[in-house]
């Protein structure tokens, strides 16, 4: 064989193995749950594909006022994850998830909030997409949470990246 095919075969091998395993969603398979419903945002759309951040048309999720509210996905296996990225809504109150924090880990014992935490929000913008580093922490619930308060919090998208905790490249 010549180098050229090799090379080839070599390119689409490293992209396949790439977008099979790193930048895959895995959140999408996932099974989300939240503190508490209102303006019916379930918990399951805030992972449903869709980056709508304009509430009113039922992409986002919701919870009532309460004390630390809080948003969980079960991405159903341990994965090392690489990356959040979170939607915020754009429509109104895109402040409210100012010191949310995510928190990542394998626990459910207060709901998963005291899994280590991977990032706390300090500022985003309306309708704002935001991707932050996770440097692979292993576990299988993600939690968004507000601690120390009393809020709404509303997610219009959480995309959760990684690889099975058995994969290694």
């Amino acid at each position: 064989l010549s180098p050229v095919p090799l090379i080839s075969y070599f390119y689409l091998l490293c992209v396949f193995v790439l977008t099979s395993d790193i930048f895959i969603n895995v959140a999408l398979k996932g099974v989300a749950t939240q503190s508490s419903i209102d303006w019916y945002g379930i918990a399951q759309n805030a992972i449903d594909g869709n980056r709508e951040s304009d509430s009113y048309k039922g992409s986002c999720s919701h919870t009532a006022y309460d004390t630390n509210p809080f948003w969980r996905v079960d991405l159903l296996d341990v994965y090392r994850v690489t990356a959040v990225t979170f939607t915020n809504r754009r429509d109104c109150c895109h402040e409210r998830l100012n010191g949310a924090e995510i928190r990542i880990g394998n626990s459910l014992d207060n709901n998963g909030i005291n899994n280590p935490r991977c990032f706390i929000i300090s500022l985003i913008q309306a309708g704002e997409n935001k991707t932050v580093q996770c440097n692979e922490m292993e576990g299988r619930y993600v939690v968004v949470v507000i601690p120390g308060r009393s809020e709404w919090l509303s997610l219009c998208e959480v995309e959760v990246y990684g690889t099975p905790k058995g994969n290694h490249l």
